[in-house]
């Protein structure tokens, strides 16, 4: 499989395993300024979009708007970091790319982490994000919600929530190695436990109890993988073959498929969890984040 990789990929697995890993196992105090730092050093942003500091819904944010931006897309972004950690900054070279490749702007939220602030504070957060965009005059058809790992979980229990209280609902989601079940149960937490370049089954089940405030870890509040998955938008999800969340991935597409939603599933064999964050250094990133901007683009409105 790493045979087919590019020289690039072959090279930054390792450098992001001997880099990464150890940070994600952290406890937060220590994860959330080395992000910072690690992600100055290996994310890149494009020329041509600007990078915008804005607040939204009483939190901070960043806007990302390109240069050549096509219409009025707006992909609005929830970031990865188990929960625990990460912020718009750690995400932000590759959510400019993101932004270029779609043509459209990307706004991301700063939602409240755990330990601090456990389950419901992000989603309280993120859902009112989404009624300040569409109170700014956003049309929903103009609207993806997108993002990675736990930002993957936000996303899609975000889309749950809108969906159960009746607000508008989005015209797709991107699913990015998406963290649907909290309880790890998928076969892969033992078959790809030696292989993932960045998590630790050990660490996952950590911040997933840090988390949940108590809920069990099955809840569909927090596992959206046992949740009803009818009436959602189109969806793209992007998986690594060599990550313990992959199961996450390949039945949420088999599960959401059988509930009637359209869904579109990548799954790249010889990858790590969220490379799309190498964009600009690795031609498989660089490729995973034209498909997500052909996605968007594709969408109907």
């Amino acid at each position: 499989m790493t045979d087919s990789l590019s020289l690039r990929a072959r090279l930054f697995g390792p450098v992001s395993q001997f880099l990464l890993q150890p940070v994600l196992a952290a406890p937060a105090e220590q994860m959330r300024p080395k992000l910072e730092r690690i992600a100055g050093l290996i994310t890149r942003i494009p020329r041509g979009v600007t990078v915008e500091p804005i607040t939204l819904a009483g939190r901070p944010a960043e806007k990302l708007t390109p240069k050549d931006r096509a219409g009025t897309q707006v992909i609005y972004y929830l970031h990865g970091g188990a929960y625990l950690g990460g912020s718009p900054r750690t995400h932000r070279g590759m959510l400019a790319h993101i932004a270029k490749a779609a043509a459209a702007t990307v706004i991301a939220i700063d939602y409240r982490l755990a330990p601090e602030h456990p389950y419901p504070a992000a989603l309280d957060d993120a859902v009112a994000g989404w009624q300040a965009l569409l109170a700014q005059g956003l049309q929903p058809a103009d609207l993806v919600i997108g993002g990675d790992s736990a930002g993957g979980n936000l996303a899609l229990v975000t889309a749950i929530a809108l969906r159960d209280r009746g607000l508008p609902q989005a015209s797709g989601l991107v699913l990015l190695s998406p963290w649907t079940d909290l309880s790890s149960s998928g076969s892969s937490m033992g078959t790809r436990a030696e292989r993932d370049r960045l998590l630790t089954v050990r660490g996952i089940d950590r911040a997933a109890r840090q988390f949940a405030g108590g809920l069990p870890l099955t809840d569909p509040r927090l596992s959206p993988l046992f949740a009803k998955l009818d009436c959602l938008p189109k969806t793209l999800i992007q998986v690594g073959d060599d990550e313990v969340l992959l199961d996450d991935s390949l039945r949420l597409a088999e599960a959401a498929s059988k509930a009637g939603v359209d869904v579109t599933l990548e799954h790249r064999l010889g990858l790590w969890h969220v490379w799309q964050v190498m964009a600009g250094w690795m031609p498989e990133a660089d490729q995973s984040i034209a498909a997500i901007g052909a996605f968007v683009r594709g969408l109907p409105r």
